[in-house]
């Protein structure tokens, strides 16, 4: 019996132990402020619709209430200085950002010209001169390739004209030298037989 009587008290006061730290939980002085309002609507007394507060409460919940307001202003002003400097940061990286814009323009402009006979001339435009320049002298090339081409046709037929010629001549010089010399003979002949 007095074991049962025993058990019986250790659950009564581990029971009420438990019930009264349930009730107690929350304070004043530590927790969000909404967990603080809770605990100070639970510990305040009811009066008719009203909740009767203590005066030292009421003063300890406005002065947390204060304290955070001015930990959530001071956190407001670092975080304005903060995105001050982050935004004087941002203008910075910006300037700087242009500033190798120019650098990179100049830079491809520089790499993309030269200067040819003291005039700067872009790249593009003076491969497509060259180029061009290469095909003009290329189409002369071939026009004058032609025409000695054609010029030489003409001298090699003109060659072969003139050899020709000059085969005619000999054979009628021959001819003519032959007929000549028949006729002196034949002269000769008719003088000898007149004399004779």
């Amino acid at each position: 019996m007095r074991k049962n009587l025993f058990t019986a008290l250790f659950t009564f006061f581990c029971f009420s132990g438990f019930v009264f730290a349930q009730e107690q939980t929350g304070s004043l002085n530590s927790g969000t402020i909404n967990s603080q309002f809770d605990y100070l609507n639970s510990i305040s007394n009811n009066y008719q619709e009203y909740k009767v507060v203590k005066k030292a409460h009421l003063e300890k919940i406005r002065q947390n209430v204060t304290d955070s307001l001015n930990v959530f202003k001071d956190d407001l002003v670092t975080l304005k200085q903060d995105l001050k400097s982050r935004q004087a940061d941002i203008a910075g990286l910006k300037e700087q950002m242009a500033a190798l814009e120019e650098q990179l323009v100049s830079a491809e402009e520089a790499r993309d010209s030269f200067t040819f006979l003291g005039l700067p001339v872009h790249k593009a435009a003076y491969n497509s001169f060259m180029w061009t320049l290469v095909a003009i002298l290329l189409g002369a090339f071939l026009f004058f390739l032609f025409q000695y081409s054609q010029s030489h046709k003409v001298i090699s037929k003109a060659r072969k004209d003139l050899e020709e010629t000059r085969e005619e001549f000999d054979q009628h010089r021959k001819n003519t030298l032959d007929r000549e010399r028949k006729l002196k003979r034949e002269l000769v002949d008719a003088l000898n037989q007149k004399t004779v």
